[in-house]
C-alpha cells in the first residue's frame, strides 16, 4: 500500500515466488528469502531495502534471534531502521519459522 511518499508492507514469510514453497527449513535461509520478497514488493513501488524505516518481526522462537538478526544486519547493508521484534504464538504456515513488515519512503 502507498500513501504519499510512504510504502507499507505486508508481513511477508518465506515463500520463494518461483516454486510457491518455503525456501529452507532454517530461520537463515527464511530470513533471506523474506527480504528479496520485501525487496520485490519495494522496488515495484519505487523504494529499496535502503529506503526501509520501520520493520516488525515475528519470530515462531526467539531463541532464533541471533541468526535472524545476523541474516537482517547483511540483507539491509548498514540501514538501522526502528524495529519491534517478539515471538509470535504461531505464524500462518507450516514451518514459517520469521515473518517481517516493514515501512518505506520513496
Amino acid at each position: 500500500m502507498i500513501l504519499g511518499d510512504l510504502v507499507f508492507v505486508s508481513g511477508q514469510g518465506a515463500v520463494d515466488p518461483t516454486t510457491g514453497k518455503l525456501a529452507g527449513d532454517d530461520v537463515e535461509s527464511q530470513t533471506e528469502q523474506v527480504f528479496k520478497n520485501i525487496e520485490a514488493i519495494l522496488k515495484a513501488a519505487g523504494s529499496g531495502l535502503d529506503k526501509i524505516v520501520r520493520c516488525g518481526v515475528f519470530l515462531a522462537d526467539i531463541k532464533d534471534f541471533p541468526k535472524m538478526n545476523a541474516v537482517y544486519e547483511r540483507m539491509m547493508a548498514g540501514n538501522r531502521p526502528v524495529r519491534t521484534t517478539v515471538q509470535a504464538a504461531a505464524l500462518p504456515m507450516e514451518g514459517l519459522k520469521v515473518e517481517i513488515d516493514a515501512i518505506a519512503y520513496r
